[in-house]
């Protein structure tokens, strides 16, 4: 898939990123690349494949879901200026 300059200038100016009129030569071709390299990955059948988590195959290793910190929920409540019911009371700023 080729793209055109003006193509490329639109996308910019969507993107809102600058790209200079000396540039746009190269980053049409290079973008015209990347979009060549997708229409050949999509034409690839991946009907049996099966999708992976990790494209080596490791096992995750997972902690223990255990409770590592003491809870300090009570004098945080009784620092703050205003609490109610376990919640920190704030102004309201959206009418």
């Amino acid at each position: 898939m080729s793209l055109e300059k003006s193509e490329v200038d639109t996308i910019s100016r969507l993107a809102a990123i600058s790209v200079d009129a000396t540039e746009v030569d190269q980053l049409t071709a290079k973008i015209s690349n990347v979009l060549d390299l997708f229409q050949r990955m999509e034409a690839v059948d991946t009907t049996n494949v099966e999708p992976m988590s990790h494209p080596l195959d490791q096992v995750q290793r997972l902690r223990e879901d255990v409770v590592t910190e003491t809870d300090h929920h009570e004098r945080y409540q009784k620092l703050a200026p205003a609490a109610e019911k376990g919640m920190y009371l704030v102004p309201q700023v959206i009418d």
